[in-house]
């Protein structure tokens, strides 16, 4: 029988209604690739923490309609930022943290690759479209899973072999929802892939034998569809897997 890892993913709180919730994608995402999803609320309580993630075997960080706190990087906030959610950054910064002692495989998107490269002591650009010169559209709205900008990778990301059989044949692109990107980048961290405007499209940990990827699109919108979005979850999860005794 395949092992099926235990792979956590933290939600999200609805501030009105005191709920936490996440989109259906990410689980089914990690279901089908192989993995068993189970949600963390958002208690940012180490204690708490440090005892679900004992019995998981990879850490996913999904997206988030929130941002970062701009004073976890040390800046002020720019007009344009959008409401931040306490619970979520103490908590996902508290799981990054857990996941680094027991060197957890990672998996980090959007909001989540922003939060491990703040971890990392690291920057955020606030809003691309006033703060990144000759900019492109960044939130393409419906439909979701439409890959919407071209991406351009590095020989070392860990999608290489990947995405340079997709690029072969067609145009690589990917679906786009997000108005901050990565600014400076986190310590022992590299950027592997690239929007046409230059924004960091995947970060990647470059310490020999972790496995900590983070994208900025959404493949759990479009792994059905995509074959590099599928990827990102197949690699993910074998990983994981790894970590199963």
């Amino acid at each position: 029988m395949v092992v099926r890892p235990k792979i956590g993913i933290t939600m999200r709180l609805e501030m009105e209604t005191r709920r936490f919730y996440l989109g259906r994608d990410y689980s089914e995402a990690v279901e089908a690739a192989g993995g068993d999803p189970l949600h963390i609320g958002l208690i940012p309580k180490r204690e708490f923490i440090a005892s679900v993630l004992s019995g998981m075997h990879g850490v996913l960080l999904p997206g988030s309609d929130t941002d970062i706190d701009p004073h976890l990087y040390g800046e002020e906030p720019h007009p344009n930022l959008k409401r931040v959610v306490p619970e979520k950054d103490e908590t996902d910064r508290l799981v990054i943290e857990e996941a680094e002692k027991l060197r957890l495989p990672v998996l980090a998107i959007c909001y989540g690759m922003q939060a491990l490269n703040v971890f990392r002591g690291g920057s955020l650009i606030q809003d691309i479209e006033s703060q990144v010169d000759g900019s492109i559209k960044h939130e393409q709205g419906v439909p979701l899973a439409r890959g919407s900008h071209r991406l351009s990778f590095s020989d070392s990301w860990i999608l290489a072999g990947e995405a340079s059989g997709l690029a072969a044949n067609s145009v690589l692109r990917v679906n786009s929802h997000h108005h901050q990107a990565i600014g400076a980048i986190g310590d022992e961290l590299e950027a592997a892939a690239f929007a046409a405007d230059g924004v960091i499209e995947s970060i990647q940990d470059v310490r020999e034998g972790n496995f900590v990827l983070g994208v900025q699109w959404h493949p759990e919108l479009s792994w059905s569809s995509d074959p590099l979005s599928a990827a990102v979850f197949e690699k993910f999860v074998e990983r994981c897997r790894d970590r199963v005794t």
